[in-house]
This record gives structure tokens, C-alpha cells and sequence, in this order.
């Protein structure tokens, strides 16, 4: 059973002051999403993702279309005990603390005495916070902010989250210790799908993808077969290389970069045969100092099919 299904899922907005015309955010969305994946719903600003997750949560109906989660019309009561959801900007009262808020979401759940303890602090742990946990919210930078809103999702202990750009203010560290969660959720058996613009995080966590733009589902599948992974060259970086050596190579690279002196990065055609080259320049002095296979990535996928996508219409 799909744990997220939409059936052409549309919805229309009023803009404009003196004469209001309708304006198309999703444009008839069909999607589905399986239990215990990670779902990535990539797209620029204005592509449908966060007006989606808004139809999924109920904050906003739909024109047109339906959806489902976990086999239940959207808002089953019953379902949303069993669901977590992070917003894009989360707010809370910036008076209470991270232990005060997330005791009020767990008591809505229905949890009381040592369990709201037990659970506020364990999930305030998964989401990297210490001795901040008894800051007022308003003392907090928005990374902190941010991992509290993580914490509130994670509270009931979900079997599905709903996340919108979680990576959102978040410093190295924290997107890392974010991937970290997610992977352990996913290790959970618990369903996982996300809106982002920061493409590398969704290629290393998802299994399936969704690319939205101008408020359509332009491409859906595996990252494995989204991607052509073609082999587009060699970046080859060597130190200890001298100029004359460089120089010589010629049509057998297809740049050559100097990033400090003696040191070059060498892109070479994908047909080349690298380990035969670094043992030449070997043989002259140099040294290996890294190789890697140039390969086209989700985010040239996704500039590809944004930039394809048709404008919208109603």
C-alpha cells in the first residue's frame, strides 16, 4: 500500500487587488509515494512543493483532485496521529523553551507524565540539542530553531514525516547530523518525504525523486534511472607538474588548470585511459594527488527539466 498517493491534485489561487484573476499553483498532480522510502519533491521557488505539503496537511483544500495517506483520505484523524510534519518557517511561541514546546506537542498526542519527559528528551538528543534545550525560543539562532521543528515532527514517533526544506538555516554540522536522522528513520521503516533545493543532500538520501516546475510533475522515478550516470570525463589533479610537461600534453586533455605552482587539475576526455597518463607523468616527477569521474548529476538533471517545462495555464 502507497503511504502518499495524489490523483490529479490541483489547486487554483485569486491574485491581484483591483481585478482578481486565477492563478494555478499545482497543476494536476498524480503521485506516489511507497512505506518505508525516502521521497525527495525537488523544484525552484514557486514550483508547487510547499503548496502540496499544505494540501497533504489540510492547511489549504484543493480545487480539484484527491489524495491519500496511509490508505485514509486526507484528514483521517486517526491518520494524523501517525504522521509527522516539519513547515518550511516553522513559529512557535518564542517565550517557551525547547522542553516546554515539545511537552505541549506530546501532550496534544496524548502522551502524559514520565513518557513526555522521556520522549522530549530523547528527541531533543536525535536533533543535536544540549543545554540550549532550556533557552527561551527567542534566544535561539534559526539553525536551533530549525532543529526544534525537527524535534516536534519526531515526537510521536511518526511512521511517516512530512518534511518542507529541512536543511533550512542549518550550519555543515547540523545538515549532516539531519542525514544522519533521516537515514536512521529510514532504517526505522518510517516513510520520509521531503521538499529541497540543496540537490546533493537529496541524491545521497533518496530512493525515488520528484522534479516540480511551474506546478507540474515534470519528471518522477529512481535517481538511478533519472540519472544517465554517463561517463563525461576524468578531473585529474597532479602536483610536482612542471610547465614544459603540461605544455606537451596537448590534445590528450581537455583543459589544464594551474591551482598553485606545480600544481595542475587536468580534465581528460572520457575515452582517454587516465591510469596510462598519471604513470607518464609519474615517470616525470609528479605526483597523484586525486581522480574522479565527471558524471552528470541530479542537479544537472534538474536544471535540464526546469528549463524544458512549459509555462503555466489554467
Amino acid at each position: 500500500m502507497p503511504a502518499i498517493e495524489t490523483d490529479a491534485l490541483t489547486k487554483d489561487f485569486r491574485v491581484g487587488f483591483w481585478r482578481r484573476r486565477p492563478y494555478r499553483a499545482l497543476d494536476a498532480l498524480t503521485l506516489s509515494v511507497d512505506e518505508g522510502e525516502v521521497f525527495g519533491f525537488l523544484g525552484p521557488n514557486g514550483a508547487g512543493k510547499s503548496t502540496t505539503l499544505k494540501l497533504l496537511m489540510q492547511l489549504i483544500y484543493p480545487t480539484s483532485g484527491a489524495a491519500r495517506i496511509l490508505g485514509k483520505p486526507v484528514g483521517d484523524l486517526a491518520v494524523k496521529q501517525r504522521i509527522g510534519f516539519l513547515a518550511e518557517n516553522p513559529y512557535y511561541y518564542d517565550y517557551l523553551t525547547a522542553e516546554e514546546v515539545l511537552s505541549y506537542f506530546a501532550r496534544l498526542f496524548g502522551y502524559r507524565g514520565p513518557d513526555v519527559r522521556a520522549r522530549v528528551s530523547r528527541v531533543l538528543d536525535e536533533v543535536g540539542i544540549a543545554e540550549q534545550r532550556r533557552l527561551k525560543l527567542r534566544q535561539l539562532s534559526k539553525g536551533l530553531l530549525q532543529r526544534v521543528g525537527l524535534a516536534q515532527a519526531l515526537i510521536n514517533d511518526p511512521e511517516l514525516v512530512f518534511l518542507d526544506e529541512p536543511m533550512s538555516g542549518l550550519d555543515p554540522l547540523g545538515r549532516r547530523q539531519v542525514r544522519d536522522l533521516i537515514l536512521q528513520l529510514r532504517q526505522r521503516g518510517c516513510t520520509i518525504f521531503f521538499s529541497s533545493h540543496i540537490l546533493s543532500d537529496a541524491e545521497s538520501l533518496c530512493s525515488r525523486v520528484g522534479i516540480m516546475a511551474q506546478g507540474r510533475l515534470v519528471a518522477s522515478g529512481r535517481v538511478s534511472d533519472i540519472l544517465a550516470f554517463e561517463l563525461k570525463g576524468w578531473e585529474l589533479v597532479v602536483a610536482n607538474l612542471a610547465d614544459d610537461v603540461v605544455t606537451r600534453l596537448g590534445g590528450r586533455v581537455s583543459s589544464a588548470t594551474r591551482l598553485a605552482e606545480g600544481r595542475f587539475m587536468l580534465n581528460l576526455p572520457a575515452a582517454s585511459e587516465p591510469e596510462r597518463l598519471i604513470g607518464e607523468l609519474r615517470a616525470t616527477g609528479a605526483e597523484l594527488v586525486s581522480l574522479h569521474p565527471i558524471r552528470e548529476t541530479l542537479e544537472d538533471y534538474f536544471v535540464q527539466q526546469v528549463a524544458s517545462a512549459t509555462p503555466r495555464t489554467l
